[in-house]
């Protein structure tokens, strides 16, 4: 049976007919992609108002793609003091967020109970806040820090107030890759189980892939398949959420940078291939806002939110340093044909705009 017979039966298909999709043409992959799409959505593209803190960029791990951590290339070291957090949190309240996004480097110096201890104060002071915090990739440092199991520090996460985890470090999980671009932080297995333990406890996370930079198509394919694989299992990831690879201030000197056409492609693919996986977030930052908002036709049906400010994708050149205005943010989807629907950070409706 062809591949396009099998997407027209719309049957699950694994690793060898999954690489033969970025051999199909840009318009045939979005349209199957669309459908899934249309099906599951309709032509609600969903965001929520957020702000994204990023504490510290002192780290010990030296991850070949980062601008963001303190080096060579980035000489100025911060952490952030709790007090300085929470009035960035009590300032971003006054624009009525409903998420606090916390990820940052894998800094040694600044220890488990100071994450904690923020985690608490933002939870006292804004309870209706939801707080998105540290990655499996922050997980794995801290119990290895600390000589703690990654079940402890999920207990301790719950305990102070963490509501969900977000999905970096995942990169990409072919273990050959990894070792060029992020060798010595997390392992791929290490992060899936991470993410399964967390979805354990009842509780939600996301899930993302970091490309354009050194892997290949079939990196790509395998790296969402795995994914696939744990969420037949656990059923605990929202969303998926592929990265476009930021090309300055680092040392990967990828000199091929991807083709508007091959992000399109990638991200139609992988709203085909992860049947069980509910969203598909063209996640702006990473991608430019217009081909974000294209994204919409190739199956995306979230475009992450306003974020406000972004440290990390913004140090290796993308243009995100200061987020987008809610006003702006909705009629750009209105704009390119799709209708607007804020959402909470577990994808409960809260205003159709």
């Amino acid at each position: 049976m062809s591949i396009i017979e099998k997407l027209k039966n719309n049957e699950r298909l694994e690793y060898e007919d999954a690489i033969k999709l970025y051999d199909l043409d840009l318009f045939t992959l979005a349209s199957y992609a669309n459908n899934i799409r249309e099906k599951k959505h309709g032509k609600k593209t969903y965001f929520n108002i957020n702000r994204h803190i990023n504490p510290t960029n002192i780290c010990k791990d030296v991850c070949q793609f980062c601008a963001y951590s303190a080096s060579r290339k980035n000489p100025k070291p911060y952490t952030l003091k709790h007090e300085e957090i929470l009035e960035i949190v009590e300032n971003s309240s006054k624009n009525d967020i409903k998420e606090v996004h916390i990820v940052s480097a894998h800094n040694p110096e600044t220890g488990l109970e100071w994450y904690l201890d923020v985690f608490r104060k933002i939870k006292e002071k804004y309870p209706h806040i939801h707080v998105k915090a540290l990655t499996a990739a922050e997980i794995h440092f801290l119990a290895e820090e600390y000589n703690l199991t990654y079940e402890d520090i999920i207990s301790k996460m719950i305990e102070s107030g963490v509501d969900s985890m977000p999905g970096g470090g995942a990169e990409i999980f072919d273990e050959g890759v990894r070792k060029r671009i992020c060798g010595g932080k997390v392992t791929s297995q290490q992060w899936l189980d991470i993410h399964k333990l967390w979805h354990k406890e009842g509780k939600k996370s996301n899930a993302t892939m970091l490309f354009g930079h050194v892997e290949t198509r079939d990196h790509r394919i395998d790296h969402m398949l795995r994914l696939r694989d744990l969420q037949d299992e656990t059923n605990g990831f929202n969303a998926f959420i592929p990265l476009v690879y930021q090309k300055e201030n680092n040392f990967l000197k990828v000199k091929d940078f991807l083709t508007g056409q091959e992000i399109l492609k990638t991200l139609a693919i992988s709203r085909i291939l992860l049947d069980n996986i509910p969203h598909i977030k063209a996640y702006w930052v990473t991608s430019t806002v217009k081909l974000a908002l294209l994204a919409q036709e190739f199956g995306a049906n979230d475009l992450d939110g306003t974020i406000e400010k972004e440290s990390i994708q913004s140090a290796a050149g993308a243009a995100s340093a200061q987020g987008i205005a809610l006003e702006n943010f909705v009629d750009l989807i209105k704009n390119s044909g799709f209708n607007p629907v804020e959402r909470d950070s577990v994808y409960n409706e809260i205003k159709a705009w």
